[in-house]
């Protein structure tokens, strides 16, 4: 059964990366209605506290520690699809049983139960990750990886854009007609989720898997080989400085919308809509411009964007005026949307560069297991650090008195989360030092990049003018490091 192919023809790599997309859909479906601010509201009406929304959070990351099982079935099928497959199926069951069994015994409800079933959940998707990583790295042309991938990705966000706010409106509407069913909606949501994620799991199975080689090594050897790559090392020494550094503030953006502002899970769903909107507005070009050039570039001009929205996310909430709060989040999810696109599309591609065909789902694995610990400590430290600054401030003010009148102006008001925030800029800022030392393949110099992108934008305006403004903002905010790079 689902045996893998000697050799793939034209029609095959088509065919399998239309299923890989339609499975992509309906993925974003489970992934929509079961994370994000859907998750957060339910944990919240079922009590959870800042630390267990953190391990909530964590759960997706911790559980690929695990992934060395993966390789081991992978080694013993030599079938990258059966287990993918099988171990997507055994994954997404359990939100069947989140969505069912409070709907049929009220008693189970807690948020114990949420977070058992979820670990689950995630415990089985984390060994389908590897192999589906190394088999679609064999399935997508490596020409290809950046355009496929930004296009994947443009349909997806457009399905969760639509997708969420449809489910807000609807959460929202029994939240003020009917808020006694308000916690049996997010079961339903569960339910949905588990089908739509079965059914891309069948999907799925239909794709080709190319035929694979694999050394029949020890497993434990076998890691030894990216670790013992230094340019890998280093791309994994930046990796996790950099997810430990958006896990620590990423996902209390909700909690603090929902608990210290009070937003509507409507408004919370419409600002993150804007955030998508932007992503899938640019997305492509980053895919473009990162197969033509390098991944680690796009990175170099995304991530400071990224930055500069968290150190504003310290201003959020400081002002007297909903309207001028509101005015900045747009802004900052404007700017999270079109950084995120370049830097989430770019961090994969590289992974997926750098590791050899041969050992490609060793070098992921390493590089998912490494990561996992520190992307799921930056949430935990995260909700540690939110109860730490429960009860503490800091405000600098500026303060005009004139004969007649007289001015206030918030300069900086910290809290609680926002001293997450914070945090999560420093050290996402020393985490981009370590990028500089990586090389990758194909590499084009910076800054002649940046001249080429500028005159294409200068030939595409209209599709390219978010990226020319993110250019000219590379080029002032990443020249000291640029200065520092080894020669």
């Amino acid at each position: 059964m689902w045996k893998p192919v000697a050799k793939l023809t034209e029609q095959d790599t088509e065919r399998g990366m239309k299923l890989v997309i339609g499975d992509g859909l309906a993925a974003e479906v489970m992934t929509t209605l079961t994370s994000g601010a859907f998750l957060v509201a339910m944990a919240l009406m079922l009590g959870a506290s800042n630390l267990q929304i953190g391990v909530l959070s964590a759960l997706p990351t911790f559980t690929n520690i695990f992934q060395l099982i993966s390789i081991w079935l992978v080694r013993r099928s030599n079938n990258r699809r059966a287990v993918t497959v099988i171990c997507t199926i055994v994954a997404r069951i359990p939100l069947v049983v989140i969505g069912v069994i409070p709907l049929l015994f009220p008693g189970a409800a807690s948020i114990h139960f949420l977070i058992v079933f979820l670990s689950c959940f995630y415990f089985f998707g984390s060994l389908a990750g590897p192999a589906w990583n190394a088999w679609i790295k064999d399935l997508v042309p490596e020409s290809m990886l950046g355009s496929y991938f930004s296009r994947r990705g443009s349909y997806t966000q457009t399905l969760n854009v639509v997708l969420s706010l449809a489910a807000a409106l609807g959460v929202d509407y029994i939240r003020r007609q009917y808020p006694q069913y308000e916690l049996d909606t997010y079961y339903f949501l569960f339910l949905l989720a588990g089908a739509a994620g079965l059914t891309g799991a069948a999907i799925l199975s239909r794709a080709p898997e190319p035929q694979m080689y694999m050394d029949k090594e020890n497993v434990f050897r076998l890691l030894k080989r990216p670790l013992s790559d230094l340019n890998f090392v280093r791309l994994l020494v930046f990796n996790s400085a950099w997810v430990f550094a958006m896990n620590i503030a990423q996902p209390f953006f909700t909690v603090y919308m929902m608990k210290g502002m009070g937003l509507s899970l409507s408004s919370i769903t419409v600002l993150t809509i804007i955030s998508q909107l932007f992503g899938i507005f640019t997305i492509r070009i980053w895919g473009k411009f990162a197969d033509r050039y390098s991944n680690k570039t796009i990175i170099a001009i995304s991530a400071p964007l990224y930055i500069i929205s968290l150190i504003l996310w310290c201003f959020v909430g400081i002002y007297t005026k909903l309207y001028a709060n509101i005015i900045l989040l747009v802004i900052v999810h404007m700017l999270m949307g079109i950084a995120n696109a370049g830097i989430n599309l770019s961090i994969t591609n590289i992974g997926l560069k750098l590791a050899p065909s041969k050992d490609a789902i060793v070098y992921l694995s390493a590089k998912n297991i490494i990561t996992a610990v520190f992307s799921a400590l930056g949430p935990i430290a995260g909700g540690v650090l939110a109860d730490f600054f429960e009860h503490k401030s800091l405000r600098i003010d500026a303060q005009w008195q004139g004969e007649k009148s007289s001015l206030l102006l918030h300069l900086v008001a910290l809290h609680e989360w926002n001293f997450l925030f914070l945090i999560a800029a420093v050290i996402a800022l020393i985490s981009l030092e370590m990028l500089m030392v990586v090389n990758e393949t194909g590499e084009v110099e910076k800054n002649v990049v940046v001249r080429i992108m500028r005159s294409s934008i200068k030939n595409n305006l209209k599709d390219y003018y978010l990226i020319g403004n993110l250019v000219t903002l590379h080029d002032r905010f990443w020249g000291y490091i640029l200065r520092r790079k080894p020669s």
